[in-house]
């Protein structure tokens, strides 16, 4: 292959990767800056927090409960070799608050929520739902995106909470019913090992990644093509964007809490 030609084509693939994050970017403003300005739809609102928060708990609590007791199970089996068994609750409680409790919720956000909102908006748009919502003059930024983007941001730092709690006390089972640590010494060290940092920086990966699940819903549902394969494409675009920019940003604000 010609050297001038590949250079070409590796040019237009990074202009096209580029241009496609400027229109998630404005996108992204355009959205958040409908959330503080009137009209307001409660209902709309309502509506995602229950579809966001509340139907989202049970996976989430599975998915943090069955991970903090396989947490605990490793980091003993691996302690072990080094006569270092009773670092469990320590590792248990870091591992989960500020990497997996975030990362896992977002990703189980990205594969409920982030897939159903890209579907629903996306059959809106083939139906022409989006377009009768125009003609009521009824703004589909204010309508449909609005109101979902800001559930996210509030209930996912509660659900990565949530699961935060779940996963230590997945954890905690584990190590006091099967591994036989003392109930109140595995608390204490638990307790006595996470700091405020670690807090904080798990509701703020919890905010940012609902930011990115939601968004990216209704990115790719206001931008599906016709048709049930438009809708396809969308929810499965919208999901696997939703993932990549979840770790890209775990990565990121990792680096800004704790690289000092």
């Amino acid at each position: 292959m010609n050297p001038i030609t590949a250079l070409g084509g590796l040019g237009r693939a990074v202009l096209s990767l580029l241009a496609a994050f400027g229109r998630v970017a404005l996108f992204a403003l355009d959205a958040i800056s409908h959330i503080v300005r009137p009209p307001f739809y409660p209902r709309e609102f309502g509506m995602a927090l229950l579809n966001i928060g509340w139907l989202s708990l049970p996976v989430v609590g599975l998915t943090a409960i069955f991970t903090g007791g396989a947490l605990a199970l490793q980091i003993y089996a691996g302690g072990a070799r080094f006569n270092a068994e009773a670092v469990v609750p320590q590792i248990v409680a870091i591992g989960m608050v500020r990497e997996l409790g975030p990362v896992l919720v977002g990703l189980m956000i990205a594969a409920r929520v982030t897939s159903s909102i890209a579907a629903e908006i996306a059959t809106m748009k083939v139906t022409e739902q989006i377009d009768a919502l125009v003609t009521l003059s009824t703004h589909p930024m204010k309508y449909l995106t609005a109101p979902r983007v800001l559930a996210a941001l509030i209930t996912v730092p509660a659900l990565v909470a949530v699961g935060d709690v779940i996963g230590i006390a997945g954890g905690y089972t584990v190590a006091t019913q099967n591994l036989g640590f003392n109930p109140a010494t595995y608390l204490k060290n638990t307790v006595d090992f996470l700091e405020t940092r670690d807090i904080v920086s798990s509701l703020v990966k919890g905010a940012a990644f609902g930011l990115i699940a939601a968004i990216m819903g209704c990115y790719y549902g206001m931008n599906s093509g016709r048709g049930a394969q438009g809708v396809g494409r969308a929810t499965k675009g919208s999901v696997e964007a939703a993932a990549v920019l979840i770790l890209a940003a775990n990565f990121v604000l990792t680096g800004v809490f704790f690289s000092l």
